[in-house]
């Protein structure tokens, strides 16, 4: 399973985050982009040390300073159970599809057309 399509099942559901520099965020995803940045909202920060606590109503939280998130085991599974419903309708990751560029596909013709790759195509002295 691919860590974005877990935080995404894992919206407006609580989870923890610990930061690099050892401070922890407890709150409710709100949103996640590509990059792993993450909104929370009804957050409790605590310090690095653990003695300090504040509650702050929401925060923006950068993907690179992240070190673990921390989801709960129901999000867990709705999150497999997502990814078993994109693929049976066939919107599953790099399947193959029908059509489309690239190699392989008996349309392909390249760049002269209907041509035979330059051989010999009878007399040509019209």
């Amino acid at each position: 399973m691919l860590p974005l399509s877990l935080l995404r099942a894992a919206q407006g559901h609580p989870m923890l985050i610990e930061l690099k520099n050892g401070e922890t965020y407890n709150g409710h995803l709100v949103n996640c982009d590509t990059w792993m940045n993450v909104h929370l909202r009804e957050v409790i920060c605590t310090s690095k040390d653990g003695d300090r606590f504040w509650r702050i109503p929401e925060c923006y939280i950068r993907g690179n300073t992240v070190k673990y998130m921390r989801v709960q085991e129901e999000v867990m599974d709705k999150a497999v159970e997502d990814q078993k419903k994109f693929r049976k309708h066939g919107q599953g990751r790099g399947g193959r599809g029908r059509g489309g560029r690239g190699r392989g596909s008996p349309s392909y013709r390249g760049r002269g057309g209907s041509g035979d790759r330059g051989g010999y195509r009878g007399n040509s002295n019209r």
